[in-house]
């Protein structure tokens, strides 16, 4: 295997990864903090629009949003 198919496989490993994390704690209510960290330091730039689609979803749905989801997203930004 040449380093650019390693790199590409490790590449669509990440996308899958990042993405079942982030249709997970789309699920959750009250996703882990772990699992944000989790997804924070493994998503690339392809995956920051979803995340914080997925964010923002959670904080118009809570009548009293969390405020460490809202730093998260405005660290995003």
């Amino acid at each position: 295997m040449t380093p650019e198919e390693w790199q590409e496989q490790q590449e669509a490993i990440r996308d899958k990864f990042v993405e079942n994390l982030i249709e997970r704690i789309s699920e959750d209510p009250y996703p882990s903090t772990t699992m944000l960290d989790l997804i924070e330091q493994s998503m690339g730039l392809n995956h920051v629009e979803q995340y914080a689609q997925a964010l923002m979803d959670k904080i118009e749905q809570d009548q009293y949003p969390s405020l460490a989801l809202i730093d998260r997203v405005r660290a995003l930004l």
